[in-house]
């Protein structure tokens, strides 16, 4: 009888490329694919809003986003999705399905999205201007601040955008979220754009 391994791997592996692309001299952009998380989506049930909102904070200490932002916590990320909807992003199975469900079962719906999404951080000192080529959203340090979350497009391709906490060289950070199975054909377009700027190419586990 064949054995079979199942070896999860990311969807960009053949894209992502790492080391430097582009313009030279120093990097404009760094785009970083994170690797290696768990990713649960939560949808109120109707006319349970109120209740799953109840059961989430009681959860994870703090309310969920019901607006468009991002709440941090110790140990996850609540990135709001839509409305009476949010992203639960951790590690270690710690908020993963077989903790919330029973917890949220009753007032939500629960999807495991760990391997359906891509995660990948933009920052840099050209990233808002790499970014502005691709999406509609202001991105303006006054309009779009730390925090800040979107559901939008970029480059025709739906995407959870959120700004994240700056880099320690004050640069700010974004986050998009993109389906797997567009996730390379962005990875290309974002690549592609940054190139005049120059682009530090890598991947990390970094929660």
């Amino acid at each position: 009888m064949a054995e079979f391994s199942w070896d999860v791997r990311s969807p960009l592996d053949r894209a992502l490329a790492v080391g430097r692309y582009g313009g030279h001299g120093d990097a404009g952009v760094a785009l970083t694919e994170i690797r290696n998380f768990d990713l649960i989506q939560v949808m109120a049930r109707r006319g349970k809003a109120a209740e799953m909102a109840k059961a989430a904070e009681g959860r994870f200490g703090v309310a969920a986003p019901e607006t468009p932002k991002v709440v941090q916590t110790a140990d996850a990320t609540l990135i709001w999705s839509g409305p009476d909807q949010f992203l639960v992003r951790s590690k270690g199975d710690k908020h993963g399905m077989a903790a919330l469900a029973p917890l949220l079962a009753g007032s939500a719906s629960l999807s495991d999205q760990s391997h359906a999404r891509v995660l990948v951080s933009v920052s840099g000192a050209k990233a808002r201007t790499m970014l502005a080529k691709l999406s509609s959203i202001d991105l303006h340090p006054g309009v779009f601040a730390v925090g800040a979350a979107a559901a939008t497009s970029m480059d025709h391709t739906s995407v959870t955008l959120w700004r994240g906490n700056d880099r320690a060289d004050g640069q700010a950070v974004f986050n998009v979220l993109v389906f797997a199975t567009f996730a390379e054909s962005l990875w290309h377009t974002m690549q592609d754009s940054a190139a005049e700027y120059g682009v530090a190419i890598g991947h990390s586990e970094e929660f």
